[in-house]
């Protein structure tokens, strides 16, 4: 493929990548996938020979297009691409490339404005979801500039609002895939859970650490890494996602006490390197094991009361807060979480 291909390159969240239209990319997976697979210059651990940043919340694919579904604006496909391994894979959502789905698809013409504020209403094509962003648009374009700060992200930006529904079970099939809120796992109490990510949720003691240690020390560790892998690859076929190994999720966190006046601190391994931060559906799924009664990280949680809680997520770079919306009986029916986006380039780009 000489010919260059439409892209433009974005930060959503604390995470960046390619925003391409769907049109735009070959039709066919395998021909998808190896283009996009030259394009972040992998498997490369540097990804010298390709747009990829060697992390892999730098190395992400957004495929937009027109949605046809009643009161749906466009559908979005997320595509993970390993940094080290000949791999792109569809098998999570990424909420954090979803804060630049909404001001993509209006850059492209894909969505109108509506004011000064244009709520753009998204398909998680990964996991059948919906989700609703507020972008921006005063004077009829989208502006990145503003006040809304981000833990992970230096400076400000224009706040981008993202409601979630109906995420419980997206991937698993439940929210509790095995029923439970506490299983056992290789000796270790853990919630297996999908809100939006297919979580493993743990405390941070029961593998031998306090819990504040930094994603570098925790990488170096490899009795921790190696015990980490075992739950997981035990944990795939009880949340019904088969065979993991060589799938980006369940994501693994390990949650403890808040250091600094949140609900709730974690380290995650997503799955083998260690979040510098937490993923948007990540943390929303690990915010609601906070709220169910006797799990791990409930037994750690400073949660609040109500029927709306604020549970801020404490991670290695800061905090992500939470809003969940809980029902008569106490089971989160929405979540909400503040997000930015900035635009970084509009070109082309090859796979040659």
């Amino acid at each position: 493929m000489s010919d260059g291909i439409r892209c433009m390159w974005m930060r959503g969240g604390t995470s960046k990548g390619g925003f391409f239209l769907a049109d735009d990319l070959p039709g066919e997976a395998g021909a998808r996938d190896a283009f996009l697979l030259r394009v972040m210059g992998s498997p490369d651990i540097r990804q010298i020979d390709g747009m990829g940043g060697t992390d892999p919340l730098t190395s992400k694919v957004a495929v937009v297009k027109a949605s046809d579904r009643d009161g749906v604006d466009v559908d979005y496909l997320f595509l993970q691409v390993f940094v080290d391994q000949p791999i792109v894979t569809d098998a999570q959502n990424c909420g954090n490339m979803l804060a630049g789905v909404g001001p993509f698809a209006i850059e492209r013409g894909l969505v109108a404005t509506t004011g000064d504020v244009t709520r753009v209403a998204i398909y998680m094509e990964n996991t059948g979801q919906v989700a609703v962003a507020e972008v921006q648009t005063p004077g009829g374009r989208v502006t990145y500039a503003g006040g809304a700060k981000i833990d992970g992200v230096p400076g400000t930006a224009a706040p981008i609002p993202l409601e979630f529904r109906d995420t419980a079970g997206s991937s698993c099939g439940a929210l509790l895939p095995t029923g439970n809120a506490v299983d056992v796992i290789e000796g270790v109490e853990v919630t297996l859970i999908d809100n939006g990510m297919p979580c493993v949720v743990m405390r941070a003691a029961d593998l031998g650490i306090g819990g504040d240690e930094t994603p570098e020390a925790l990488e170096a560790n490899q009795a921790l890494r190696a015990k980490l892998e075992a739950i997981r690859l035990k944990a795939g076929p009880m949340m019904n996602l088969g065979d993991v190994a060589a799938k980006s999720v369940p994501k693994m966190t390990m949650v403890s006490a808040p250091k600094s006046g949140g609900a709730i601190s974690t380290r995650t391994f997503i799955p083998h390197r260690c979040h510098k931060t937490i993923g948007v559906l990540g943390a929303v799924s690990v915010a609601t094991a906070c709220l169910l009664e006797g799990s791990p990280a409930a037994a750690l949680a400073e949660t609040g009361a109500g029927e709306t809680r604020s549970l801020s997520i404490e991670h290695p770079t800061g905090e992500m807060s939470v809003i969940a919306r809980l029902d008569a009986t106490g089971t989160p029916v929405s979540a909400a979480i503040l997000r930015t986006a900035r635009k970084l380039m509009d070109g082309e780009v090859f796979g040659d």
